[in-house]
């Protein structure tokens, strides 16, 4: 009777992650701020989502193949998409701690994956504003969002990677 009670309570939870997945909605008109610096020590804030009309914003994890798997394709929609006005920003969740001190040695291994991936687009550190503010619900990596140029959050939440197709469907949805 005991195993059966572990069983349905695991199977609880793990329904209670996949039902927050990709079909969940943003808020509505959520606004994403937040100021911060790249990995090489620039300083950015929200205001570089003025210059595109759509930003995705993919959170991931060094520790996450289906993250690094996803990253290639992620450039390649950066680069293809930029004429519509698109852009893609990472936000490597584990390079800091709960108070938003970066970790050497995780920064060490973003820039590789980064490298290695050819994820040239931009990477914020994230902050203990941000990790207290709108990453503070992320349960899983990679999770994937879209922002508009006033910074407020569009369309659904995307938990888990996809591939090149899956993406273009949903920012080709998007940007109509």
């Amino acid at each position: 009777m005991k195993k059966v009670l572990a069983v349905i309570i695991l199977l609880i939870a793990v329904a209670g992650v996949f039902a927050q997945g990709s079909g969940k909605k943003g808020k509505k008109g959520e606004k994403i701020s937040f100021s911060s610096r790249d990995l090489n020590g620039i300083g950015v804030t929200d205001a570089i989502f003025k210059d595109t009309r759509i930003t995705m914003i993919h959170i991931w994890g060094t520790f996450c193949p289906p993250c690094i798997r996803e990253m290639p394709d992620l450039s390649a929609l950066a680069r293809s998409y930029k004429a519509k006005s698109f852009a893609v920003i990472g936000i490597p969740l584990d390079l800091t701690d709960s108070r938003g001190t970066i970790q050497p040695g995780i920064l060490r291994a973003a820039k590789a994956i980064i490298r290695q991936t050819g994820a040239d687009y931009l990477h914020i550190v994230p902050t203990e504003d941000m990790l207290t503010g709108f990453l503070k619900n992320v349960q899983a990596v990679p999770m994937t969002f879209f922002v508009d140029s006033s910074g407020e959050r569009i369309g659904q939440i995307y938990t888990g990677a996809k591939n090149l197709k899956e993406w273009q469907a949903i920012i080709n949805n998007l940007l109509e």
